[in-house]
C-alpha cells in the first residue's frame, strides 16, 4: 500500500491540525478487490488503539484530510472506562462510502449520520493514523446513535499474523471470546463520563451480524485527484494550492492524551 504518502499540517491536539493523504504515483483503488476467493477492502486508519483524541475523516474540507473536530467549542476524546484506555481497537473508515442522513436504512429504520463507514479492526498490531490497509470484513454492528444510523464493520487487517482465521463472525467468537462483548460495552458506556446516558440503542438488539447481512451527497467535498473524468478533478498544483492554503493554529489544545480513569458501577 506504498503508493501514498501522509502530509500533517498544524499541531496535533489543536483546532488547526489536519493529516492530509499525498498519492506516490496513484493511490490504491476504491473498488474492492478478490484475493483468494475473499472481498478486500482499503481501511483508513484514523484512530490507533489506546489512543483518546476522535479524530475523522473532514467530508466537507478539500481533499477531505483526517482533523479533530470542535464539538461544543472543545476538541473531543473519549474517556477512559476501566479496563480499557481509549479506543480498544484500531478505527477508521471505508474511503469514499457515505452514510446518507436523507434516506431512511431499512434495517434500523433510521437515517445515516452523515459520516464515512466505520470500521473497527480488531487488530493484533498497533497501527498509526493515516495507515491504508486491505482489510476483510468478517461482520458487521449497526449502532443507533441520537437516532441516526451509525454501522460498524467488523475487520481484520489481511496482514495480521491471525488473518487467516477469520471469515465470519462466528470466528471472532471463537478466535477473541469476549472481544465482541467488550466492544458492545464498549459502545453503550463510553460517553456516560460526558454526562451522557448509557446508548442502549442498537439494531437487532445489539447482535453481530455475519459478512453476508449487508445487503449525490449532502455537503461532502468530492475534491479530488484521481478520478480524472470526475467534475470535482483537481490538478497536482491545485491540490497543494489547497493544503497550503489550510490555516492552522501553532497552539496546542493540549498535548496529552486524557489520562483520567472512570470505574463504572451497576
Amino acid at each position: 500500500m506504498a503508493l501514498y504518502r501522509t502530509e500533517e499540517h498544524g499541531q496535533p491536539h489543536s483546532p488547526g491540525y489536519y493529516l492530509f493523504f499525498k498519492n506516490e504515483n496513484g493511490i490504491p483503488t476504491k473498488r474492492a478487490r478478490n484475493d483468494e476467493y475473499e472481498n478486500l477492502f482499503n481501511m483508513a486508519v484514523e484512530v490507533p488503539p489506546w489512543t483518546n483524541a476522535k479524530m475523522e475523516t473532514a467530508t466537507e474540507e478539500s481533499l477531505n484530510p483526517i482533523k479533530q473536530d470542535v464539538k461544543d467549542g472543545k476538541l473531543p476524546y473519549v474517556a477512559n472506562i476501566f479496563p480499557h484506555k481509549g479506543y480498544i481497537w484500531n478505527d477508521g473508515a471505508l474511503p469514499q462510502t457515505w452514510e446518507d442522513p436523507h434516506r431512511k436504512d431499512k434495517s434500523t429504520d433510521c437515517c445515516g449520520d452523515n459520516n464515512p463507514i466505520d470500521i473497527c479492526e480488531i487488530r493484533s498490531k498497533v497501527l498509526s493514523r493515516g495507515d491504508v490497509v486491505h482489510v476483510k470484513i468478517p461482520g458487521i454492528l449497526a449502532l443507533i446513535d441520537q437516532d441516526e444510523t451509525d454501522w460498524k464493520l467488523i475487520a481484520i487487517n489481511v496482514n495480521d499474523p491471525e488473518a487467516s482465521k477469520f471469515h465470519d463472525i462466528e470466528d471472532v467468537k471463537k478466535y477473541k471470546p469476549g472481544y465482541l462483548e467488550a466492544m458492545l460495552n464498549w459502545f453503550r458506556f463510553y460517553k456516560i463520563p460526558e454526562g451522557k446516558l448509557e446508548n442502549q440503542f442498537f439494531a437487532f438488539n445489539g447482535e453481530f451480524k455475519n459478512k453476508a447481512f449487508k445487503c449525490d451527497g449532502g455537503a461532502i467535498n468530492w475534491t479530488n485527484v484521481q478520478v480524472c473524468d470526475s467534475p470535482f478533478h483537481c490538478s497536482q498544483e491545485e491540490a497543494r494550492s489547497l493544503v497550503e492554503s489550510v490555516s492552522f493554529s501553532l497552539n496546542k489544545g493540549s498535548n496529552e492524551e486524557d489520562q483520567v480513569w472512570h470505574f463504572l458501577g451497576k
